[in-house]
């Protein structure tokens, strides 16, 4: 068995091509698809955030509106870029996320990827200490942001407060139970999926990985994964982590599918560089009749590895056609896999 889940960039353009032309259309549109992938039997709903990009950014209102739309389904980020984050305020805004969808939240964290502008953190008002590198901001934040999910109190009370105060040092409020357990780490190489599993967050991993080995792209990825869990058990943590991969997997069920994904340009990893200096290995996709896509998948041993899956969609052609997109997996390549 897997856990099945959507992962949708919402990108939005205003162009006649898409279905997806206005930031609204792209929440509106990402709240509708939650609410049918649940009634699929589908696992989660997962956003990326992007800033100074027509793509989702603030996470937290559509994760809350999911929340109080759904009964059932977990709602996620994969991933939020913690460089422009405030580890406080997103920690209120997260316990009050979790506790509308009654402890559904799951929340994938980075230290991010090459944006839309240069370095587009310090509008936010942020920047590195001298020393350090934005990629150290952005783990700063994360811990930051983990320690305050623990719920200890840590501000000195007023002594003369507006209203009373129980005793002790205060926590931030809303506080949600549980959610310290349900933060993930979207990590680029085999050290950060080591540092992930040393603080005790599950593990994402998209189809993108620094090329440490050469290797065709799953295979590093499930390496990637044993070192995850290997340095799990080494850090003695006392409950079993989530892992999850994410993969452009489409079953050609009619000719639309065909016009749309059956022209075999993607069936390759490919290569390039995310900064002067990262070399990256890109996961190939996967579009096929289904009995050729289960035979495809069941030698990719990343996926064979994780517990959860995700599968991106392509949200600017319509809630309908992204329904049937998830359909055709769950119905028709899932069961022969074992993931249902």
């Amino acid at each position: 068995m897997k856990k099945i889940g959507f992962l949708s960039f919402g990108h939005w353009a205003p162009s006649l091509q898409s279905q997806t032309r206005s930031a609204g259309d792209a929440l509106l549109q990402s709240l509708d698809l939650s609410v049918a992938a649940e009634e699929l039997g589908m696992d989660g709903a997962y956003f990326r955030v992007h800033h100074f990009a027509r793509q989702l950014a603030s996470p937290f209102p559509l994760l809350a509106a999911i929340g109080a739309k759904t009964k059932n389904i977990e709602i996620g980020t994969a991933v939020i870029d913690m460089r422009y984050e405030n580890p406080f305020y997103m920690a209120e805004d997260a316990g009050a996320a979790d506790l509308i969808s009654n402890g559904r939240l799951q929340l994938g964290l980075s230290r991010g990827s090459p944006e839309q502008v240069i370095d587009g953190w310090r509008y936010f008002g942020y920047q590195p200490n001298d020393g350090a590198t934005d990629a150290d901001m952005g783990r700063q934040h994360a811990e930051v942001f983990l320690s305050l999910l623990g719920g200890e109190g840590f501000a000195e009370p007023n002594p003369r407060p507006m209203f009373p105060n129980p005793p002790g040092l205060l926590r931030l409020e809303p506080h949600s139970e549980g959610l310290r357990k349900r933060v993930w780490w979207g990590a680029g190489s085999n050290s950060t999926a080591v540092w992930a599993a040393k603080l005790g967050m599950n593990l994402q991993s998209s189809t993108l990985k620094n090329d440490e080995s050469g290797e065709p792209f799953h295979i590093q990825q499930a390496a990637q994964i044993r070192a995850y869990r290997n340095a799990w058990k080494e850090a003695g943590h006392n409950w079993t982590p989530r892992v999850s991969v994410s993969r452009s997997i489409f079953a050609l069920m009619n000719d639309r599918d065909r016009a749309y994904f059956g022209n075999g340009s993607k069936e390759g990893d490919s290569l390039g560089y995310i900064d002067e200096n990262t070399r990256a290995i890109f996961g190939r996709s996967y579009a096929a009749e289904p009995e050729a896509l289960v035979k495809q998948l069941a030698q990719d041993e990343a996926i064979v590895e994780a517990d959860t899956l995700l599968l991106t969609v392509p949200n600017q052609l319509g809630v309908d056609y992204n329904v049937h997109v998830l359909e055709a997996i769950l119905t028709h390549v899932a069961p022969a896999l074992g993931w249902r």
